[in-house]
Order: structure tokens, then C-alpha cells, then sequence
């Protein structure tokens, strides 16, 4: 029997915080099976190395745990680890509830913005399941926006919170893909990381030899295209893209949200921050094993404007 081991790292809603129960997933998703095994300390496991195992184990998670009928991704695309995304839907419902956890805000009322939402999908669909919140999820790459529009349409219980649309200027986060009129709770965003395809697959690299400890090469559905994982300027540049064009949208979006990879970047962002007079900047830290990150969150709006703007979620008229 599996030693149960708390993940403290994770959100306390996260519905992976006390592990897997392999059994389950596998009865559920039987294609896991396979990949099932004992580890070290005699628990079972899949190897995370091997891309194959990780995607069946996602695939396992999303359909017994988000209750989601069918989710794959294709050959080369980035393999989301579903804890760590599920953690970033968690802290926004809590920065939308304004501290509140009891006052966490469910159902339609609620829009998200999600910038670079990839062939995953993963954040509107988690955020879909688990909080029944509507979801514009945005991308660059038309292959990824299609694949991402058909797993929406095969998942019938979330297809109409979801609209997948495509962003034609790649330079742009909000231009091109907000409707006139449309307001969001939230913006989030898991941008690109690195600043080059050769940096990106040193990166990768690292990570697979870290996960088991031999040398590898890029593996597929472990690399990621260069959309998901560089791009010119890298994080910082992004990031910085993303602040400057947030001013656009300032009285229509409550909160604008990204996760920061690198702890170093955070003192130039809340610099540029301050350039531009964003309030209620503040910085999120979560964590997945040994892996750090945090949530960059800013808005435009004063403490009465977010209390009116909370109150929206709860009107009879709403929105």
C-alpha cells in the first residue's frame, strides 16, 4: 500500500495534494497501467522521464479528476504537469476573492483571460472543471489553436465556457483577441521562458537529466515548440511586453497575472511596474517538489473598485 505523503507545496484545494491512488487513475484511464511501477521507496509511481508515462498519467488525472471526457496533445507539444497548473488556477481564485478563501467566486460570472493557452488547453479546462469559470484562451501557432479548439469541442461539459481564439500579432497580448467591450476578472499567462531555441533545449535537457539522472536529449511531448517555451527576449522581455500593454486594458480587467520562472526578474517587474502606476502588485510563491515559482499579480484599480468589481459575481443581474 502507498504511503500517503502530503505535497505542503501545493495549494490546499489542490485535488493532488495527498498524491495519486494509482489504482484509481488506472481503472479509470487503463492505458496507465503499463506504466505503473515500484519505485525506491516501494510506492507506486510512473517514470517521469519518459514522456509516454507522463502524458498517460495526465491523461488519467484530467478525466477522473476534472471529470473532462477526452485530452491529448500533439507529438513535440509541452507536457503540463496538472498539479502545478491546477496551483495557478487556485491562487487566482484566491487573489479574486480578495483574501476571502470562504468568498472564492464560482460559475460563469467569472472570465479569465489566458495568454498562450497552447494545444494543452490545460489552464481553461482545469479552470472550466473545477470552478466552472468562462475561459478566451489566446494563441499564436494556428496548429496549437486548432488542436486546442477540438479538445474543447470533445469535452462537451466545458465546451461552452470556452472560447479558443487565435492571435495573429504575435508582438501582441491583448490587442487582436479582446472584443470591444469585453471586460475579464483575470488575465493569466505562462510565458515563454527562455530567450532562444538553443537556450530552451539546454533547458530541457537539464530538466530530463535531473528527472533521470542520465544524459538526454530533447524528448517529444517533453520540448515543447518554440512557441511554448522561448521567445525573442525571453521571460524578461515578455513580461515586460505584457506590463506596458496591460495600461490598454486598465479599467477592464481586475487583476493581470503571469508566472516568473526566474526569482531574479521579479525587482525589474515591480520596477516596471511603478513605471506604469500599477497597485496591489504582488507576488504569489508556489512550489511542485523541488521546482519554485511564483505568480506576478497587478491591477489598475482601488480598493473600492475591487470590492464594487467583487460584488458583480453575486449581483441577480450579473454580468
Amino acid at each position: 500500500m502507498n504511503r500517503v505523503t502530503v505535497k505542503e507545496g501545493l495549494h490546499p484545494r489542490n485535488r493532488y495534494r495527498n498524491g495519486y491512488d494509482f489504482a484509481k487513475l488506472s481503472a479509470a484511464f487503463p492505458a496507465l497501467a503499463p506504466f505503473v511501477t515500484k519505485n525506491a521507496h516501494g510506492n507506486e509511481s510512473v517514470d517521469y522521464a519518459d514522456p509516454r508515462a507522463v502524458k498517460a498519467l495526465n491523461q488519467a488525472l484530467l478525466l477522473r479528476g476534472s471529470g473532462l471526457e477526452s485530452w491529448d496533445i500533439p507529438p513535440g507539444s509541452l507536457c503540463p504537469p496538472i498539479p502545478g497548473r491546477s496551483d495557478y488556477i487556485h491562487h487566482l481564485a484566491d487573489l479574486l476573492s480578495g483574501g476571502d478563501r470562504t468568498a472564492v467566486p464560482r460559475g460563469k460570472a467569472v472570465r479569465i483571460l489566458d495568454i498562450g493557452t497552447g494545444a494543452s488547453c490545460i489552464y481553461p479546462l482545469i479552470g472550466a472543471s473545477e470552478y466552472g469559470w468562462r475561459f478566451v484562451g489566446t494563441e499564436i501557432d494556428l496548429a496549437s489553436h486548432a488542436w486546442a479548439s477540438q479538445l474543447v469541442a470533445a469535452n462537451p461539459s466545458v465546451t461552452p465556457l470556452i472560447d479558443c481564439r487565435l492571435q495573429t500579432a504575435p508582438a501582441q497580448c491583448f490587442s487582436g483577441v479582446v472584443q470591444p467591450g469585453e471586460i475579464f476578472d483575470a488575465v493569466m499567462c505562462n510565458p515563454p521562458f527562455h530567450a532562444s531555441a538553443a537556450e530552451a533545449a539546454a533547458g530541457t535537457r537539464r530538466k530530463v537529466r535531473n528527472l533521470s539522472g542520465r544524459k538526454a536529449e530533447p524528448v517529444l511531448n517533453f520540448g515543447g515548440k518554440d512557441g511554448e517555451l522561448w521567445c525573442p527576449g525571453g521571460e524578461l522581455g515578455f513580461i515586460r511586453r505584457m506590463i506596458s500593454q496591460s495600461t490598454k486594458l486598465a479599467t477592464e480587467c481586475l487583476w493581470f497575472t503571469s508566472l516568473v520562472s526566474r526569482s531574479e526578474h521579479l525587482p525589474r517587474f515591480q520596477q516596471f511596474l511603478r513605471d506604469v502606476r500599477a497597485s496591489g502588485i504582488r507576488t504569489i510563491g508556489m512550489s511542485q517538489g523541488n521546482k519554485q515559482s511564483r505568480i506576478l499579480a497587478w491591477s489598475f484599480l482601488s480598493p473600492a473598485e475591487h470590492l464594487e468589481w467583487r460584488r458583480r459575481w453575486t449581483s441577480p443581474s450579473g454580468r
